[in-house]
């Protein structure tokens, strides 16, 4: 039977501790840029959540829709709040709802929630990234810096429909 010796490890080399040493080091930095980039680096967009039920949320979008209403894109309707308002979105399988349309530089608050499951809002291609879930309305402060088409992606997997459900937003100048 083998038994190892009382010291059976063997001292670092220069080389193995100069590599320990520069790990460390860069795992100190990366770990230091984590709360300076979060406060400096202009990426988080701001968010408020409330505790809400989907009834109280379907009714909400509801009444925005009936309100707000410019138009309908394949059974969908084109909504266009008013600048500096509120503006509701929700996720249920599979689809978003309704279809927004709003101005270049105006600030918006969009509310996001879930009827259902757990649903990744992803707003395409600027890859802005939200978790929607049900029982929470998201306010999500948004002003759009350039015109076009924008793609909303789900992108939390939720069953088995999950590949067609898109929704869009519009920016008009």
């Amino acid at each position: 039977m083998f038994v190892p010796e009382k010291i059976w490890w063997h001292k670092f080399g220069r080389y193995e501790k100069n590599w320990l040493i520069i790990a460390f080091i860069w795992c100190l930095l990366l770990t230091a840029m984590m709360p300076l980039w979060f406060l400096y680096g202009r990426q988080n967009v701001p968010t408020t959540t409330f505790r809400t039920t989907p009834a109280e949320f379907q009714q909400r979008v509801d009444d925005f829709v009936l309100a707000h209403q410019v138009g309908v894109e394949n059974n969908i309707p084109i909504v266009a709040p008013e600048p500096g308002g509120d503006a509701y979105i929700l996720g249920r399988q599979w689809q978003w709802y309704p279809i927004l349309q709003l101005k270049v530089g105006e600030t918006y608050k969009i509310h996001l929630s879930s009827m259902d499951v757990s649903h990744g809002f992803s707003l395409q291609p600027v890859n802005l990234n939200f978790m929607v879930i049900p029982d929470y309305d998201y306010v999500v402060t948004l002003t759009p810096t350039s015109a076009g088409e924008f793609s909303i992606v789900c992108n939390e997997y939720c069953l088995v429909g999950h590949h067609i459900m898109t929704g869009k937003i519009i920016v008009e100048e």
